[in-house]
């Protein structure tokens, strides 16, 4: 059984910084891609940023120059470094691994770390 624990997350004042961590059970190589997401309340979960096993990103347009996603492969970890925070950076992040065997997709998701951002 796969385990994500992420950690890092906490209250920090606009224009602030934070790091979340990603740690994995097992070795990240096994995924396809790795990511981050959040949700706001009331709002639906949404793709902050996407790694994929050869390194190519994929970021938010709203966090695009302030966020950096980055991995450790020997510690099986994967990082999001958050920079210039905004209140609208609110929410509870998720780490999610992806791996596709065959034709199917299986997905993975830590409980989640709150970060909120005060004006």
């Amino acid at each position: 059984q796969v385990q994500l624990v992420e950690s890092g997350g906490g209250l920090v004042q606009a224009g602030g910084s934070l790091r979340l961590t990603c740690a994995a059970s097992t070795s990240i190589f096994s995924f396809n891609a790795m990511g981050w997401y959040r949700q706001a309340p009331g709002k639906q979960r949404e793709l902050v940023v996407l790694i994929t096993s050869g390194g190519s990103t994929n970021y938010a347009d709203s966090v695009k120059g302030r966020f950096t996603i980055s991995r450790d492969n020997a510690k099986n970890t994967v990082y999001l470094q958050m920079n210039s925070l905004k209140p609208e950076d609110t929410a509870v992040y998720y780490c999610n691994a992806m791996t596709l065997i065959v034709a199917s997709r299986f997905e993975y998701w830590g409980q989640g770390t709150q970060v909120t951002v005060s004006s």
